[in-house]
């Protein structure tokens, strides 16, 4: 990069409060304890919203990360914060990983305290999918690193470069677009424990490779002579 005149993008301090706590909701425990680790895909997600600022006013975007590789298993734009743009996002994601066939008994669901992740709607959506809901304490960023981390490159390699945009359904598009180039195009240096600098869909795609060679395995060591 040095040699071609690159620069990597610099994160700045623009922050703006997209979820506000409600005291009164019942919060589930932290069942994570910034430990973000994962020993396979659905085990853990991590949610998040962050925004984005057009000349029709602000969009908020949500974002579901699973642990494990990094993959950005749902996502939805909205111009309102209200819970339905949470939600949206989560549907997403079990629609995403169903399709695939996933099994979800093992997951758990790790946001900060906002009001849209504590609302019964929310709530009953994750006990509807057998999904455990953990929380963060309030005010912590730190236990919700990885979220909070993708909103960061989301804002500082997508967003702020390609701007201004003009309104929501500008910045549906170009989101659609940036998740596909970050799950399937973008080397990450940070899945762990990987190869190297690798794509989260391809983290993931050898993980199940390795998988179905070892039950292939198994299955030829236990079959009869």
């Amino acid at each position: 990069m040095a040699d071609m005149g690159l620069q990597g993008c610099r994160r700045g301090r623009v922050w703006i409060r997209t979820t506000e706590g409600d005291v009164r909701l019942v919060r589930p425990a932290d069942l994570v304890e910034r430990q973000s680790r994962a020993p396979s895909p659905n085990r853990l997600w991590v949610a998040d919203l962050t925004y984005v600022k057009t000349h029709s006013g602000w969009v908020d975007v949500a974002f579901i990360v699973d642990v494990y590789s990094r993959v950005v298993v749902g996502w939805q734009a909205s111009r309102s914060l209200r819970s339905d743009l949470a939600i949206g996002a989560l549907e997403m994601a079990v629609f995403n990983r169903r399709c695939q066939g996933a099994d979800l008994s093992q997951l758990t669901h790790h946001s900060d305290r906002g009001v849209q992740y504590l609302s019964v709607r929310y709530s009953q959506r994750l006990a509807d999918n057998s999904i455990v809901a953990s929380v963060g304490s309030k005010g912590d960023s730190f236990d919700n690193a990885m979220a909070e981390s993708f909103n960061g490159f989301y804002k500082w390699e997508f967003i702020y470069p390609k701007g201004p945009w003009r309104g929501l359904d500008d910045v549906e598009f170009a989101t659609l677009t940036y998740v596909d180039w970050f799950n399937h195009r973008r080397l990450h240096g940070e899945i762990e424990p990987g190869p190297g600098f690798t794509t989260p869909a391809a983290f993931e795609a050898a993980h199940y490779g390795q998988q179905n060679s070892a039950d292939q395995a198994e299955t030829q060591t236990t079959e009869p002579l």
